[in-house]
This record gives C-alpha cells, structure tokens and sequence, in this order.
C-alpha cells in the first residue's frame, strides 16, 4: 500500500512553517520563513508589511515540496493554522485592502471601524490564506478570539442585531463559518503554481493557532495543563462547556468542533523576550555557537545550567509589550549586583515565564477547582532541556516535552488526517500521530527555593512596581 502523507501549515507571529507528516505523525520534511519585522511607526500600531503572511507561506511550501521525495499524489490534505487575534481587511475580488493587523495593534481592541470603500470582507488570517489556497470566502468557526460577532455556543455568527452593531461587522461583510475538520475548498491552479502542493487536494479548517497547538500537544482532559511557548505565551485546560463568567480565565473555542480549552492569562511577547536578549549580545554568541556546533540558545542555557535556581536574586517582570488597557506595564529585571553574568539574565527570564505562567495557571486551576498532576510544555523553547526543567520545578508536577514540539504544525495535519478520512475521529487521530519524547520531574530543593521566592516576593512584585511605571508613562510615551 502507497504511504500516504498530509500537510501541516504553522503560521506564526514571526515565521510561517510547512510540515509534511505521514499518518503516524513523523515529520518527513519541511519549510520555513521568517516574516518581515513588524511595521510599527508608531505606539499601539503593528501590522505585518505587504503581502508578508502570503508571500512567507509560499516560500516555505517551496521548501518543503523540494524536499519532499515521495509521489505528490500520495498527499491527502493541507491543514492550515494561522496567528489569531489579527484582522484582515479584503477587497471585492479577496486581495488585501490593506496590510494585516497584528494582535499587538491596539485598533484590534476597538470594534471595527469602516473607512476604506475598497474594503469588502473583515477576516482572519485563516481566512484570508484560506481564500488565497482555494479562492473560496470560507473560513473556521475557531479563529475568531477577541472583537468578532460570535457565538460561542452556536460556532456560527450571532443573530442578535444589536451584538452586530456593536462590533460594526454587517454580516455581508463575514466569512461563512466552517467547523474545525471540515474541508473548506480545494488548491487552486494559481496557488498550487506558486506554493508547489499539488493542486485539488482538500484545504482543511483546523483553530485559531493555540488550540490548534493544543490538538497536536495531544492535551487531554482531566488534571493536565499545556503551556504553550510562543511570541505569545498562554497556559491552558482542557473544557467541556463554554464558561462566560469566568475570572481568570476565557473560553476558546478548541480545535475540536463543540470542545472548549479554558485559557489562563498570558505573556505577550514571551518568547520574544528570549530572543531579544540573545540578539543583543550579538556576534559574540554566535562565533561561539558555530564553534560548538550548536544554537546560540544553547550556548547561553549550557551557561545558566551553572546558575543557582533563583540567579542569586535577579528577577524579571515579562512584560516587554504593555496589555491594551495597562499601556504603562514595562518589563522590569530587579535585584542585580556585581557578580551577575548574562547566564544570570538568560535564567532570570527563563525563570520569569515560568513563573508568570504557574501564577496565571494556578489562578485558574483554582477557579477550576482543579489539582494539576502534570505539564505538557509546547513550542521551539521547549528544546532546551534547562527550560523544561526549571518548568516541572516551578510548578513541583512532571513536565513532557513530545517528539514534533511544534505542535501547531501537527495540529494542523491531525484536523486534515480526520476531513479526508485517514482517521475516522480525532481521539484515534491523536493517539496514533502524537507521542511522548522526554519527562522531567521536578527537583525538590529547586521547588523549594521557587516557592519560597514566588510566594514570598515574586507574586507580589507588580503591585509596588506598577505605581512607578503609571508616574512615568507619560514623561516617556513617544
């Protein structure tokens, strides 16, 4: 029998990914491209230039395709997960009015606001690339977090007329809705000549890019927690209804249909954070990595491995990209002395993510009133070994990395694996296409000395550094 394959596309915040998958989830080959920096001229606008989000998947589907050795027919489908919380504004004929927002543009916090004439369509990433594979105004009921008519009991557009004019989208101007696993339309000619899949084969709805992730984590029900490692860092639960009066956490609409996953508070910009500070050490990383052989993110976790749990008191706020309604937070490192080193910063963030996330995490779990017993950590951060590590100590549970770390790709494959009938139903999906790589449990004095400094002051620490911040917002915003 011909081995049969699927696609998984991953399009992120900082770059977009193609994955070819065979039906046990084993990655065959794949393709990436890192978008174009961020247009930001100036605070609260973020918009990815051009075409950047269509011209970076075209690149890596290149890549991927010529490096893919089996028979292009033995492709079953092409699972497509994009960035969520961002707005594309569309033409009559479904090309861009205008760039993409950004979820870090502070517009996307305001209902939509019509003052293009040429705009035509309001969308999502997803349904814009959905539109550009297979020239159908279809997209998944499960992109739609954050400003958008929905009900999120019906997966369909509200019919209220007034929740429409609130959020200033006429239902004209919508998508039509699709549930996750259901096939949207099929590669066009014109997109199967600029990406290289071959054309016909089924495009496939998947979620908005963390519950898509959550999918390909294999994230079940019950006392199990994924923290998600991306630009944008969230925690999130497995759900079974959709809880609207919640504190400390939102419902998301999950990748498989009529599921829920509770999402705690995040870390905007975490991921980000790591890279930043690597960039800013600049060459000198680098010639070291290249003398190693190894990532520029190694050389730096092999030297904070050395660093004591706590990085002899350095501590660090992440919040290097202010939240819509507290435009003043700033990100903050506190507690340096003469003896720090940049092994000290590097495990000063590690240790802040995992921090902030546990207390945002715990915070929902008692909502819950649920009693975690193990972490699934997901995403490229999850490679290092010190930074899975620290994670089960901060949280005192057992944290799993799995074999594809990028889950959002598999994710994708698993949604496309279902619609075109390779699985017959998800849990079987999952269970033969995901799968365990590595267990690291927690070391009992790190744990102590992580609750002994979470407890004691690091929870605390925003509440005495937030007053400043507020004072000197103005004397600095540009």
């Amino acid at each position: 029998m011909r081995k049969k394959f699927i696609i998984g596309l991953d399009g992120g915040t900082q770059s977009s990914k193609v994955v070819i998958f065979d039906l046990e989830g084993n990655i065959v080959c794949q393709g990436k491209k890192d978008l174009q920096p961020m247009h930001m001229p100036k605070p609260g606008v973020a918009e990815h230039p051009g075409d950047d989000l269509w011209d970076t998947i075209v690149a890596a589907s290149r890549q991927a395709m010529e490096r893919f050795s089996g028979d292009v027919k033995s492709i079953l489908g092409i699972g497509l997960c994009t960035i969520r919380c961002c707005r594309a504004c569309l033409k009559e004929d479904g090309r861009l009015a205008s760039p993409v927002l950004s979820w870090m543009d502070l517009r996307l916090a305001r209902p939509y606001e019509h003052e293009d004439p040429q705009v035509r369509y309001v969308t999502t990433t997803s349904g814009y690339i959905t539109h550009r594979f297979t020239g159908q105004f279809k997209d998944t009921a499960a992109n739609y977090e954050g400003m958008w008519p929905i009900d999120k009991d019906t997966w369909q557009w509200s019919e209220d007329p007034e929740i429409l004019k609130a959020f200033n989208l006429p239902r004209k101007n919508l998508f039509k809705l699709e549930m996750p696993g259901s096939v949207l339309g099929y590669v066009t000619e014109r997109a199967s000549e600029q990406t290289g899949i071959p054309a016909g084969i089924p495009v496939v709805a998947t979620a908005n890019d963390k519950a898509v992730e959550a999918l390909g984590a294999g994230l079940p029900p019950g006392k199990t927690a994924l923290v998600s490692l991306g630009t944008y860092i969230g925690g999130m639960v497995y759900g079974e209804k959709n809880v609207k009066d919640a504190k400390t956490f939102f419902t998301n609409l999950a990748s498989i249909p009529n599921h829920y996953l509770y999402e705690s508070g995040g870390i905007r910009q975490g991921m980000w954070t790591v890279s930043w500070f690597r960039n800013l050490l600049g060459e000198d990383v680098l010639k070291e990595a290249q003398i190693h052989g190894i990532s520029p993110e190694e050389v730096l976790n092999r030297e904070a491995q050395k660093v004591a749990a706590g990085s002899d008191g350095l501590m660090t706020v992440p919040e290097w990209l202010a939240p819509p309604d507290k435009p003043f937070k700033k990100g903050i490192m506190i507690g340096f002395h003469g003896r720090h080193t940049r092994a000290h910063i590097h495990r000063s963030i590690l240790e802040a993510i995992a921090l902030t996330m546990k207390n945002h995490v715990d915070a929902m779990c008692a909502e819950l009133n649920t009693e975690l017993d193990r972490i699934i950590v997901s995403g490229g951060g999850s490679s290092g070994d010190l930074f899975m590590q620290i994670f089960s100590d901060v949280f005192g549970i057992p944290a799993v990395r799995n074999v594809v770390n990028g889950a959002a790709g598999l994710g994708s494959a698993i949604c496309a694996a279902v619609a075109v009938g390779a699985y017959d139903q998800f849990s079987t999906a999952i269970e033969k296409m995901v799968r365990i790589r590595d267990l690291f449990g927690p070391i009992e004095e790190n744990t102590a000395v992580y609750d002994k400094m979470n407890n004691g002051v690091y929870k605390h620490l925003t509440s005495f550094t937030d007053a400043i911040l507020e004072k000197s917002y103005p004397i600095f915003q540009q």
